[in-house]
């Protein structure tokens, strides 16, 4: 019996079946406000830093950054309202902010300011989701009026480049990687939306189509390798989260119902929601975050929005109180901490079968 034991544990550490990941949850808490959602978590770097926006003891919404263990108002551009949706490992944000004179536009908060990104000519609207590690930042320009946008992508040096559409009159940029490309979606003509790819080295819009013939698909996030997740519609209005990855469209199934995916790290592990729940989708399949937590902690987690290389999670969910506030999800064991564990461990297995062999 203690053969297969031992046996079992080998076969276990080689294949990663004995450490399914767990997750401690920390409360990002708000700047001070309450309500049904006080705080919402966007992005994360591979240092922890977490960026989205809180509401604030007077009732308005700023955008924060939390790091160390503290969460910092970033304030606005002068208006009263503002959230970072993206932050690179330099520590740049991405985001969006009302000015004094009421304009919503697009920022990027660099060397301890907020900068105004501004707009393309004769628009009075801006957005910014996406940043890179060169400071690149993706987003939208548009109309407040009719509500019409492009997809935008604004660099370093203050310049920016109407990424245009497929034909129809909104396009969106949400997710950019290091090496410059741009995520998103681009109508066309007859009201249709599709996923695109933009190389910034060609300036080339991609189609990235639908999967399994569904109606609209739009990009939400890329990685470093080139893959994108994002969502899918049938024209009935049933959505399925996607990954594009080697040429190929993959529907990423559900808990049930609808699915979305928001994040996506390096290694393609994916986070969105489901069913009214966080997920993690890994290896084909849908995982409920709420099953990798402990239960005594009161958490329901309704959205997983991003993922590090370090396998960290941001979202935000209810806490025992039913307060909605920003989350962060820390793997435990730490994927590093067992990187390091499991030779050792591997080892011991294979001492302890040799034993008792003689």
């Amino acid at each position: 019996m203690k053969l297969i034991f031992y046996c079992c544990i080998v076969f276990m550490l080689a294949t990663g079946a004995a450490w399914a990941v767990q997750y401690t949850v920390t409360d990002l808490v708000t700047l001070g406000g309450e309500g049904g959602y006080a705080s919402r978590a966007y992005g994360i770097n591979d240092s922890g830093q977490v960026v989205g926006w809180a509401d604030t003891a007077t009732g308005d919404r700023h955008a924060f950054l939390y790091s160390g263990g503290v969460m910092t108002d970033l304030g606005t551009l002068g208006g009263d309202s503002s959230a970072t949706n993206g932050i690179n490992d330099s520590g740049q944000m991405s985001g969006s902010s009302y000015t004094s004179d009421g304009y919503h536009h697009a920022l990027r908060y660099s060397g301890g300011a907020m900068h105004d990104l501004g707009t393309l000519l004769g628009d009075t609207w801006s957005a910014a989701w996406g940043i890179n590690a060169s400071g690149q930042v993706a987003g939208e320009s548009g109309t407040a009026e009719s509500y019409d946008t492009h997809a935008v992508l604004y660099n370093s040096d203050g310049t920016m480049i109407d990424l245009g559409t497929f034909g129809g009159r909104i396009s969106c940029a949400t997710g950019i990687n290091n090496g410059g490309q741009v995520t998103g979606y681009s109508y066309f003509a007859d009201g249709h939306h599709h996923a695109f790819l933009y190389d910034y080295e060609d300036g080339t819009m991609t189609d990235l189509g639908t999967p399994f013939g569904y109606a609209y698909s739009d990009g939400q996030c890329i990685n470093n390798n080139g893959q994108v997740a994002g969502n899918a519609r049938t024209s009935s209005g049933v959505t399925h989260a996607f990954l594009y990855s080697g040429g190929e469209m993959i529907d990423l199934g559900t808990l049930g119902g609808d699915s979305e995916a928001h994040g996506i790290n390096d290694t393609g592990l994916i986070v969105g929601n489901s069913a009214g729940h966080a997920v993690l989708y890994s290896d084909g399949a849908v995982i409920d975050l709420n099953s990798r937590i402990d239960p005594a902690t009161g958490w329901t987690l309704v959205y997983g929005t991003s993922i590090n290389n370090r396998g960290q999670i941001v979202g935000f969910g209810y806490n025992a109180q039913g307060g909605g506030h920003a989350v962060l999800l820390n793997p435990v064991p730490e994927p590093a901490t067992m990187a390091l564990l499991a030779p050792a461990l591997l080892g011991f297995a294979g001492i302890a079968v040799k034993r008792m062999r003689k």
